[in-house]
């Protein structure tokens, strides 16, 4: 077996968690710590499982099956076309890339605007220049270990342990009690938090980018790059839940001080201001800037890959700037137009794609059944869309109906129809495999 030096691995992890680590990985851990209150460790317990394990568990199912590509022909060859496409839709340029340009804007520039000025003419100037960037970033993948693993990550990682040092030396002012909204069925409600920031989804793009990455250090046995892309997972996942801690930390032993907030971005600007005074406007500028970037980045890379392979007349680098550009025009929606179909979207197509993971890693047992696979994808699609129907065109007018199925008050309803259609395709499929 071919294997990655220490250094190597601890680089391509940074890089890894760099592209994971974006506006909402800052915004979500401290808001729910602020709402979770004395409830934090139970609400970042769920957040950390979907945020952390589901995508480590992304990147692990990816390395042992190769690609999306292949995960989905496992359930059809038209799933393997719609659903991997659906996916880089989703976490490229309709909604996660202009959502960390516009919740870089609002946190690295907006504060410093004057107070009741129109902030659409400074916002299509700051997209300007943060899309140039991207698209001058992502025309070089290769280079992405340099910038992303020794450059982009230490700095944010050194930022964030500056502000939990000062966090603990100069108290915030204690925990408050738990929000009503998160007094009941706490664990779930970190759970489903931790689906906005669609690094579930984004485990399953960057398979193609740290596999890439890892090549071009000089692994090519399959197995070793297998390897090396699950140890990467972890790694990144490690960092992530300690930011995640601290994060939460942070927001819940400030809610005395500041009482609610509307937002993560909210919380962490009060924080900041206390901690650091004006200053401290200035470091959190610097690290949303920094983390929307390194995730921008690697999802236009990811993306264009995708697309180019897709349809090959256009080369990646015009996928690079069809995408850019695309991004660009969306991010002026504004910050508010992008979270509000985001959620329903993310309600449908997240639950799809936690089952694909799990029966990719279940693949030994299920022997890549595909009446399995099939089934299991079916019945998840089929709760998915029908509750998605139900909180968005028709306003819960089926709540009553549907609070029969075990969870759904957790809105975690998905799990039996999964199971019900696993049980069914392995008894269906059994003759056969006999």
């Amino acid at each position: 077996m071919q294997f990655l030096s220490k250094k190597q691995l601890l680089f391509i992890s940074f890089m890894l968690f760099s592209m994971f680590f974006g506006a909402g990985n800052l915004i979500f851990p401290a808001f729910l710590g602020r709402a979770s209150g004395i409830d934090t460790y139970i609400s970042m317990a769920g957040f950390i499982l979907s945020a952390v394990g589901l995508p480590i568990l992304g990147v692990i199912a990816v390395a042992k099956l190769g690609s999306l590509d292949t995960l989905g022909r496992r359930v059809s060859p038209l799933f393997a076309l719609l659903f991997p496409f659906i996916i880089y839709i989703s976490i490229g340029p309709l909604m996660a890339i202009p959502r960390a340009a516009t919740v870089s804007f609002e946190m690295g520039l907006k504060p410093f605007l004057a107070e009741g000025a129109d902030v659409q003419w400074p916002l299509v100037f700051y997209s300007v220049i943060f899309f140039c960037l991207v698209l001058w970033f992502s025309l070089s993948p290769n280079k992405l270990i340099d910038l992303f693993g020794k450059i982009l990550t230490p700095s944010l990682l050194v930022l964030l342990a500056i502000i939990l040092i000062k966090s603990i030396v100069t108290p915030l002012g204690g925990t408050a009690a738990t929000a009503a909204a998160y007094q009941e069925n706490t664990f779930f409600k970190g759970f489903l938090d931790g689906y906005m920031t669609m690094d579930l989804l984004g485990s399953l793009v960057f398979g193609i980018v740290i596999a890439n990455t890892i090549y071009a250090q000089g692994i090519t046995d399959k197995r070793s790059l297998s390897l090396s892309m699950m140890t990467a997972g972890l790694g990144a996942g490690i960092l992530l839940a300690a930011i995640y801690v601290i994060l939460g930390y942070i927001g819940a032993t400030s809610g005395l001080a500041f009482g609610h907030a509307d937002n993560g971005a909210t919380v962490l600007s009060q924080v900041m201001k206390q901690l650091f005074g004006q200053a401290g406007t200035i470091i959190l500028a610097v690290i949303f800037t920094i983390a929307c970037l390194c995730v921008s980045i690697g999802l236009i890379i990811s993306c264009s890959e995708y697309f180019s392979a897709l349809y090959k007349k256009w080369s990646y680098k015009q996928w690079a700037f069809i995408l850019t550009l695309i991004s660009g025009v969306v991010a002026n929606l504004g910050l508010n137009s992008i979270l509000s179909f985001s959620v329903p979207v993310l309600g449908l197509i997240y639950p799809i794609a936690v089952v694909l993971i799990l029966l990719a890693l279940a693949d030994t047992f299920i022997r890549g059944s595909k009446w399995a696979y099939s089934l299991t994808i079916s019945m998840t699609a089929l709760y998915s869309i029908l509750d998605t129907l139900n909180n968005t065109l028709f306003k819960g007018t089926f709540d009553a109906v549907l609070r029969h199925i075990p969870l759904y008050e957790q809105q975690v309803g998905w799990v039996l129809p999964a199971i019900i259609g696993l049980v069914i395709g392995l008894v269906v499929d059994r003759p056969r495999k006999k």
